[in-house]
């Protein structure tokens, strides 16, 4: 039983932690050598909180007026398993609809594509190569309804 629920924050700017997390697990786990990007500048940061740990992040941002893109979502995997990669996307596309998007695009790891797809996204035809590693274009409409809150599953 875990004693304090994950929490997060949104930053405007790349948080150091969100850094330190990338790099363990994009740069030294998985040995992706151009992790940072000028993307960083203009994106909006998500830093989940795990008892008071921060282990989990990932960055939004628009690619038009009502498309949002997520990405570098990555937990520590210290953390793995507690649904802290859920908590991150579902931060993000709360905070997408925030500001108008009706449709968010990412671009997952082929091998995390099942993650994305129970969070509602489905894969397009674009399928491609991020250095190394196979990526599929994955898609959500926003648009009406409840939102789902994956992690309670309510």
């Amino acid at each position: 039983m875990r004693m304090n629920a994950p929490n997060y924050q949104i930053f405007s700017q790349l948080h150091p932690d969100c850094i330190a997390i990338r790099t363990a697990v994009f740069v030294q786990e998985q040995g992706f050598s151009q992790e940072f990007d000028e993307i960083d500048a203009r994106a909006n940061h998500v830093l989940v909180y795990d008892e008071g740990i921060a282990a989990a992040t990932g960055r939004l941002y628009a690619l038009s007026e009502d498309t949002y893109c997520i990405g570098r979502v990555a937990v520590l995997a210290s953390h793995r398993g507690k649904h802290l990669g859920a908590i991150v996307v579902q931060a993000l596309e709360t905070y997408a609809r925030e500001y108008g998007a009706q449709r968010i695009v990412l671009s997952a790891q082929c091998r995390a594509a099942a993650f994305y797809e129970k969070l509602g996204y489905t894969r397009t035809d674009d399928y491609h190569m991020d250095e190394f590693c196979p990526h599929v274009t994955m898609q959500k409409t926003l648009a009406g309804g409840k939102e789902f809150d994956y992690v309670s599953g309510t």
